[in-house]
């Protein structure tokens, strides 16, 4: 056997390697889940639930009074209904609204549904998570793979996997949060190939980069803030397309353009259809609440609860700072860092590390200032869904930290995979706890009941009035 041939057999084993690291990862998320019975932890639970029932037995997007009502009888004959309690009218199922021309429609954010309701229909529904998930993990892997190189694919993955946060979410079938997070992470990884993929057809780049961008805006139809992160998308393209053409094939931005403004201009018109303007959406105006005011007490309290549950975070941070550090060093003048080979190495991680920190940033800026997370008694399970769709984006950053450790190879390759197993470890701990104590207020005094026995015990939240069944604070999903 050749020394040719002895490479290939090499380069096919690690290959084969990383692809069953990266399906370890996904096993060990999926089993984690799977093994732990489903709840509705919150009312944002029930409805979704509702939603995804309705349209699933044909019901229109909204309802009628008397379809309301028999959908509420519906889910109450199987425990899963729930009754508010108020002044004035109100629908029958937690978090529904009376829109002007009087008919009720669930006051979230309507993408989820569906892509939900296929497995609902089929009866697996604790599979919709994980399907997306597994859209999430692939556009990582093969994106990742393109950007670092060996391993660097299953890494992300791993990384991916192994957070405390998308091992919740996951766990709760009809919560959207895991679901729009894999569509960003999917989008991502597909964007990230599709534009350092040079040596690949022109057309196969041009659907990849399309399909990226179609599972981002799914996204944003998901949960409406992440337009944040497809604005960041769009202007990588325009920002590639100015410094860097061969990034992006001829024709390319065309497409992947004119698909972000088609679906814009859907979600403009669906909104106007359904809730009276383009702009507007389920909730009532001043409900959901943005304010400079709010980012102090906003940084004083939620990096424990983002550390306890996305702990990669440190390693994406530390990559950021290195990246950027290893550019300087390149451009300093009078030294050569290993010539033009390493300089424009230097100058590609920044780009791709400055576009994924950016959509980081920027999505976890915008909560920064929600006011509703402010409240000081606000658990890791209620507060940290909002920043969980940035964890494709931490994933790829923490990836090229693992893949840049200054060892040997076999050390460095142990020294990785300890680091992703170590992030397990702190991960299913982490699912464990928030999922022992989901609100600091009454986790210690009141079990969380499992939906199967008909309902759950909601904490009081801000804005939570005392009464037989209660409405949690605004949530923007």
């Amino acid at each position: 056997m050749t020394e040719t041939d002895l490479r290939g057999r090499k380069g096919h084993l690690l290959s084969k390697a990383e692809i069953l690291f990266a399906l370890a990862a996904f096993a060990v998320l999926c089993v984690a889940v799977l093994t732990v019975a489903p709840q509705l932890v919150e009312p944002d639970d029930f409805a979704y639930r509702a939603s995804i029932v309705a349209l699933t037995d044909g019901y229109p997007l909204t309802l009628s009074t008397r379809q309301d009502s028999a959908l509420a009888m519906q889910l109450a004959d199987v425990g899963d209904g729930r009754v508010l309690a108020g002044p004035g009218p109100s629908s029958e199922i937690e978090q529904w609204v009376q829109l002007p021309d009087g008919r009720w429609i669930s006051q979230k954010d309507p993408g989820y549904p569906f892509l939900a309701a296929p497995f609902q229909a089929a009866g697996i529904i604790r599979l919709a998570p994980l399907f997306y998930g597994a859209l999430g993990c692939t556009g990582l892997f093969f994106g990742a793979r393109r950007w670092l190189g060996r391993y660097g694919g299953a890494l992300a993955v791993g990384l991916f996997c192994s957070s405390g946060a998308a091992l919740l979410f996951a766990w709760r079938d009809y919560m959207p949060t895991f679901t729009d997070a894999s569509l960003i992470a999917a989008g991502s990884g597909a964007l990230l190939w599709a534009m350092l993929a040079g040596e690949a057809a022109a057309r196969r780049r041009t659907w990849t980069g399309l399909i990226g961008f179609l599972a981002i805006e799914s996204a944003v139809f998901v949960r409406y803030t992440d337009v944040v992160v497809l604005g960041c998308a769009v202007l990588a393209v325009l920002a590639a397309r100015w410094r860097r053409p061969a990034s992006v094939p001829p024709g390319a931005a065309g497409w992947w353009l004119g698909s972000v403004a088609v679906a814009g201009a859907g979600m403009a018109v669906f909104n106007d259809l359904i809730y009276g303007g383009p702009f507007k959406s389920g909730y009532p105006s001043g409900e959901i609440t943005f304010s400079l005011s709010a980012v102090g007490p906003n940084l004083r309290s939620m990096p424990a609860h983002l550390l306890q549950a996305m702990p990669m975070i440190l390693l994406a941070l530390l990559a950021v700072g290195w990246i950027a550090a290893r550019w300087a060093a390149a451009r300093w003048p009078g030294r050569e860092q290993g010539g033009h080979e390493q300089g424009g190495a230097a100058s590609l991680d920044l780009a791709v590390a400055g576009t994924l920190a950016a959509s980081w940033f920027s999505l976890w800026g915008l909560y920064a200032a929600y006011t509703w997370t402010t409240a000081p008694d606000l658990s890791s399970l209620q507060a940290v869904r909002f920043y969980l769709p940035a964890i494709g984006a931490i994933s790829l950053l923490g990836a090229w930290l693992l893949t840049r450790l200054p060892i040997r190879a076999p050390l460095a390759t142990v020294t990785a995979a300890a680091v992703v197993a170590a992030m397990f470890g702190l991960g299913v701990w982490s699912y464990t706890s928030m999922r022992a104590c989901p609100f600091t207020a009454v986790c210690d005094r009141t079990p969380l009941t499992p939906a199967a026995s008909g309902r759950s015990t909601l904490a009081r939240t801000p804005g939570h009035q005392p009464s037989s069944s209660s409405r949690s604070s605004p949530m923007p999903k």
